[in-house]
C-alpha cells in the first residue's frame, strides 16, 4: 500500500500558536517577579486587620519600646496644627516611648496596669519633631517646647531641673533616632517602600515593555498605603504647604519694621508691663498716672467709686484711644463720668499678660497672708514686695496710695477697706495655673489687697508731700 502523507489539522496549528504565546506570557510574568527588590516582604502578607495593625509593625516585628516610664510632669498645649491655643498647664503621666510620647490623665496605678477601660493616651509622634529649652513663652522655669512636624506645640515642666533635664534628653535623642532613621524605617519610609513594590505586581500584558503612566493609583494601593496608616502623597502636600509657609512668614516685614514705619501701633491694653515701661521710659504705666490724677481732681467723693460699673460702650471708646496713642484729654467732657474712667483703670490691670502681682509671687503672698503674728505678716509682705520688678513695685506704690486717699474720704464716697479689696483683689492677682478652689484663691486675693491697704505707710513708707 501506498503510504498517505500525514495530515495536518488547523486546529493542532493553532492550539500550538496558543500555547507558545502562554509559555512566553509565563517567561514574561517570571522575568517581572524578578524585578522585585525584597521577596521576603511578599511571603508575608500584611494584615487587613486593624488592630494586628495597632500592635505590630508591617514587618511583623513588635511594637514601640518604654523607653522613659511614667512620671507627672506639667503639660500645656499652645498650638494644633499651627493655630494658637490658650496656655493651660495640668499635670500630666508622661511615657517616653521609641516613637511618641503618651499623656496619660489617670493615676499611676491605672496607667501601669492598664485596670482602666478606654483610658486611651494621647500621643505625640515624635517623628521629625523639635525639642528645645525655652524661656519666652512660659514665666515658668524649666521648660522644654516640643514641635511636631504637623505644627502641634507643647510645654513641658517639672519643679526639679534634673527631673526635666532627664526627660528633654530622653525625648531629644529619640526623635533624632527616628528622623535619622536609627534603629529601623522611620518617618513612613517603610509605607512609600512596600507601596512601591506592590505597584509592580501588574498583570503581563500586550506591550509588557511600555512603562505605566505614574499618575494612575490603583484602588488596591490606595487603601494599602491608607491601612499602613501612612501617605505619601499627603505627607509630601504638608511638608510642602508648610515650607511654603514659613517661606512666606519670613520673607514678611518684621513687626519692629512694621512699627517703625507707622503701619502698626503698639498697644497699651494687654501689654507686658515691663515692655510698656520699657517703650514709654518710665516705671509706671503713663495711662495709669492719667487715670489716677483725673479720679483725684474730681472722684474722691464720688458715690461707689471703683465699686460703680461705668458705660461699657464708652470704656471701650476710651481704650481704643489709648491703644492707638492719641493725645488723650481725661478731662475732655466725653469722659464726664468718673466711673468710665475708674472702669478703663480696673480693664487695664485685668488684661495684662501677667498681673501686677506677678505669677511666680502668687504662693509666697498666700504663705505670707497666712501667717498669724502680725508684725511678721508685714515684714513679710514687705519683703516680697521690695523683690518685685522695679515696674510692679512703683505702680502698686502709686496705686495703693490713691486707693488709702479713696478711703480717707469714706465718709462721702461710702466705700469701705473690704469693698475695695474686693473690687481690686481678683483684678491684681491671679494664679497662673487655675487649680483648687477658686473660692479659696479669691479669699485669699481680698485679704492680701485688704492687708496691704491696711499696712500701706509701713509697707511703702510715708507719702512724699
Amino acid at each position: 500500500m501506498q503510504k498517505q502523507p500525514a495530515m495536518v489539522l488547523p486546529g493542532a496549528v493553532q492550539l500550538r500558536i496558543k500555547n507558545s504565546q502562554s509559555s512566553t506570557g509565563e517567561r514574561l510574568s517570571q522575568t517581572k517577579s524578578m524585578v522585585l527588590p525584597e521577596p521576603d516582604t511578599l511571603q508575608k502578607p500584611i494584615s487587613r486587620h486593624r488592630r494586628n495593625q495597632s500592635q505590630h509593625n508591617v514587618d511583623g516585628s513588635v511594637g514601640p519600646q518604654t523607653i522613659l516610664k511614667g512620671e507627672y510632669l506639667n503639660k500645656a498645649k499652645i498650638a494644633e496644627g499651627g493655630k494658637k491655643l490658650r496656655k493651660n498647664w495640668t499635670s500630666t503621666w508622661v511615657v517616653l516611648c521609641s516613637n511618641q510620647l503618651l499623656f496619660y490623665k489617670e493615676s499611676k496605678q491605672e496607667v501601669v496596669a492598664n485596670l482602666k477601660p478606654g483610658g486611651k493616651p494621647d500621643g505625640v509622634d515624635l517623628c521629625g519633631a523639635v525639642i528645645e529649652w525655652t524661656t519666652e513663652k512660659s514665666s515658668r522655669k524649666n521648660v522644654i517646647q516640643i514641635t511636631t512636624s504637623n505644627g502641634h506645640e507643647f510645654l513641658l515642666q517639672a519643679d526639679h531641673f534634673p527631673t526635666i533635664s532627664k526627660w528633654h534628653d530622653a525625648i531629644k535623642k529619640a526623635a533624632d533616632s527616628l528622623s535619622s532613621g536609627a534603629g529601623g524605617q522611620s518617618c513612613g519610609r517603610a509605607a512609600l517602600h512596600r507601596s512601591n513594590s506592590i505597584e509592580c505586581l501588574s498583570r503581563p500584558t500586550c506591550e509588557p515593555t511600555k512603562p505605566k503612566p505614574k499618575e494612575t493609583k490603583s484602588e488596591h494601593r490606595r487603601s494599602i498605603m491608607f491601612k499602613l496608616n501612612y501617605s505619601a502623597s499627603d505627607s509630601a502636600d504638608k511638608n510642602g504647604v508648610k515650607n511654603r509657609l514659613k517661606k512666606f512668614i519670613s520673607r514678611r516685614p518684621s513687626m519692629k519694621t512694621l512699627q517703625e514705619k507707622g503701619l502698626i501701633k503698639d498697644r497699651v491694653f494687654g501689654c507686658h508691663m515691663l515692655t510698656l515701661c520699657e517703650r514709654e521710659k518710665t516705671t509706671v504705666p503713663k495711662f495709669v498716672k492719667l487715670c489716677v490724677e483725673e479720679v483725684e481732681k474730681r472722684g474722691l467723693e464720688a458715690d461707689g467709686i471703683y465699686r460703680v460699673s461705668g458705660n461699657l460702650a464708652i470704656i471701650q471708646k476710651l481704650r481704643f484711644l489709648v491703644d492707638q496713642e492719641e493725645e488723650l484729654d481725661l478731662g475732655d467732657s466725653q469722659w464726664e463720668d468718673i466711673h468710665v474712667i475708674t472702669g478703663a483703670l480696673k480693664m487695664f490691670f485685668r488684661e495684662l499678660p501677667e498681673p501686677l502681682f506677678p505669677f511666680r509671687f502668687f504662693d509666697l503672698f498666700v504663705e505670707a497672708i497666712k501667717i498669724r503674728e502680725p508684725t511678721q505678716k508685714i515684714q513679710a509682705f514687705k519683703k516680697l514686695i521690695h523683690q518685685l520688678p522695679k515696674p510692679n513695685h512703683n505702680t502698686m506704690k502709686l496705686l495703693f496710695q490713691h486707693l488709702r486717699r479713696v478711703l480717707m474720704n469714706s465718709k462721702k464716697n461710702l466705700m469701705s477697706t473690704q469693698g475695695i479689696s474686693i473690687v481690686f483683689g481678683p483684678t491684681l492677682m491671679w494664679p497662673e495655673l487655675e487649680s483648687g478652689n477658686m473660692e479659696v484663691n479669691m479669699v485669699f486675693q481680698n485679704q492680701i489687697v485688704e492687708s496691704i491697704l491696711i499696712e500701706c505707710v509701713e509697707i511703702f513708707g510715708p507719702e512724699a508731700m
